[in-house]
């Protein structure tokens, strides 16, 4: 979902009233950012808190590549990595994921061996519809096994984009709520629905009611269950002792637009990339009582920092015997304190960019290459700004492209090197990014080796609903990252 999507952000035709309340009764973040302009990654960033390059969500198969967890993948999230919910559990919290995983399917990598209780949801995104020979559909679990597969068991109608998904998603959470609100038991809630994910899909009661076709009827429905959701947790009287945050894990997908793709708003280009449409999110926080309603911050925000936020929630304090990315939100969320710190935009094994205070200096620029734009593949349609979108990897660690995102958000026009501005602007932003590389530990690269071999041939349970299906013999090899 992108930065432009929600009415609260300026999306015109305001059809998210229950996101826009939200934001009406908490605090808006107009700064907030996911650590990667790619969906695993990010997620693995939120549940750890550290930057994918930290917690081994990349590849170093080629330079600056983006890559995510496909069926082959044979990584997936460390055991060496502490995952949030493993951490509320030593204050007695409840841990339930709905929706998607996304880091790592191998039974090694289950949800419920890094923290969670309970889970619905798939390890993968739903996309398909696949043949089971050549490659498997994706499977739906409750917590250990699996209960059926997409398209299978869980229908997505490609041609109408009709599937109950989120409505099954929107249950669980209330459910779920209701269940730890009557054993006074404290609990987390992950939910991570996917149904703005092309292929995008909607619940028969949403399809058609949108002036944004599809994609929008997708973020109606959203907006319908997470009102539904804080409604909740009013009528059980639990709103003032509890923390929500809305945001998206990148921006919205520009290759899929305009029929499936979102709005980034002013920001250029959209997911794949590092510049502002890719990684800035809209994000809002609610919590009666505590945060004052109408808040809007300029605080530089990251998805890493609601781990650390989260943790301070629970009276609890970060591992000390690793790198920390998230900062602790709650000064900025309850007194309105702004906060220095940087925000770095990282494409597989580069830092492509940083951000400090209003300036944004780019060390490499990447769209995509030639040859997937020559094949229509275009994350940034009717955006190119030249020598700025560019189409090979073109180096910048000399001398910077520097923009003052105050004054261009659109990063259209970079400030002139020889001017007194760029020159103040990069002596600081420079001393951030040595200090930054000088602490850079990588973490064991995921991301490198597929094998058809480890794909959902055979996921627990499946031999109770008669789903197994045989996998090919194993050929581990270099994972192909073309973007």
């Amino acid at each position: 979902m992108g930065w432009g999507d929600l009415g609260a952000f300026g999306e015109p035709s305001k059809e998210t009233p229950n996101l826009d309340q939200m934001a009406a009764e908490g605090m808006l973040f107009l700064d907030f950012y996911t650590a990667n302009p790619l969906c695993s990654p990010s997620r693995a960033a939120l549940l750890t808190g550290r930057l994918p390059v930290r917690n081994g969500f990349y590849t170093t198969n080629a330079h600056a590549r983006n890559a995510y967890t496909p069926q082959d993948i044979v990584g997936g999230i460390p055991d060496s990595e502490l995952l949030l919910p493993e951490l509320l559990k030593k204050a007695g919290y409840v841990n339930k994921i709905i929706g998607k995983w996304h880091l790592g399917h191998r039974p090694q990598f289950h949800p419920l061996k890094h923290g969670f209780d309970e889970w619905f949801g798939s390890p993968n995104c739903h996309f398909g519809p696949f043949d089971n020979r050549a490659l498997p559909n994706i499977p739906l679990y409750r917590d250990w096994e699996m209960i059926g597969r997409y398209y299978e068991d869980f229908k997505i109608d490609l041609k109408t984009g009709e599937a109950n998904l989120t409505q099954l998603y929107l249950q669980e959470a209330l459910d779920f709520i209701s269940k730890q609100q009557a054993s006074q038991q404290p609990f987390f809630l992950y939910w991570a629905i996917d149904a703005t994910h092309a292929p995008v899909y909607a619940s028969k009661a949403f399809l058609g009611t949108s002036q944004r076709g599809l994609y929008g009827d997708a973020v109606r429905e959203i907006d319908d269950s997470v009102g539904k959701i804080l409604r909740h947790l009013q009528n059980l009287g639990i709103s003032e002792n509890t923390f929500v945050f809305f945001t998206s894990d990148n921006g919205a997908a520009l290759i899929s637009a305009p029929k499936q793709g979102g709005s980034n708003g002013r920001f250029l280009c959209g997911k794949q990339t590092t510049f502002e449409g890719g990684m800035r999110e809209p994000a809002i926080a609610w919590w009666p009582g505590h945060i004052r309603a109408g808040g809007v911050s300029h605080q530089l925000g990251s998805v890493m920092d609601l781990f650390t936020t989260s943790l301070s929630l629970a009276g609890l304090q970060p591992p000390g015997d690793r790198q920390i990315d998230g900062i602790d939100l709650l000064p900025v969320i309850l007194q309105g304190k702004l906060m220095d710190r940087p925000i770095f935009y990282y494409r597989g094994n580069e830092m492509m960019a940083v951000r400090v205070g209003l300036y944004k200096a780019h060390y490499w620029t990447w769209s995509n290459s030639w040859e997937e734009y020559s094949k229509g593949i275009d994350f940034c349609p009717g955006q190119n700004v030249s020598g700025v979108t560019t189409h090979t990897q073109e180096e910048h660690t000399k001398l910077p492209l520097l923009f003052h995102l105050g004054r261009d958000p659109g990063e259209k026009y970079p400030l002139s090197f020889t001017s007194n501005e760029y020159q103040s602007a990069m002596e600081r932003i420079s001393l951030v990014v040595q200090q930054h590389k000088a602490t850079m530990v990588p973490g064991v690269p995921q991301l490198n080796v597929c094998d058809k071999a480890v794909m959902n041939w055979s996921p627990p349970g499946c031999e109770k609903l008669g789903k197994c299906l045989k996998p090919p013999k194993s050929d581990p090899k270099k994972c192909f990252w073309p973007h």
